[in-house]
């Protein structure tokens, strides 16, 4: 299958619940590659490339946390680039 690659901007209870390290953790178990950081106006931006499935099972588990509140979700699909891991800035 081939690797698509979103930008996502995270609206709602998003920062301060453990949404990085969270998106880190099960980005890096469904083996998928990008980022993700926190901005100034509250909301979380993440750019995240794999397959299609591995990132619909990422926004899962990001659903089920106790803690996150996804209000809304900006997407624009981007192109795929080579990278290596996923990693918190």
């Amino acid at each position: 299958m081939a690797e698509v690659r979103r930008k996502m901007r995270f609206h709602g209870r998003v920062q301060g619940v453990g949404f990085r390290f969270t998106a880190k953790y099960l980005a890096q178990s469904l083996g998928l590659t990008g980022w993700v950081e926190n901005e100034y106006d509250g909301t979380v931006l993440m750019e995240i490339q794999g397959r299609e499935q591995l990132i619909f099972e990422l926004m899962k588990g990001l659903n089920r946390s106790n803690f996150i509140q996804i209000d809304w979700i900006d997407t624009e699909d981007i192109p795929v680039i080579q990278e290596s891991c996923f990693v918190t800035r």
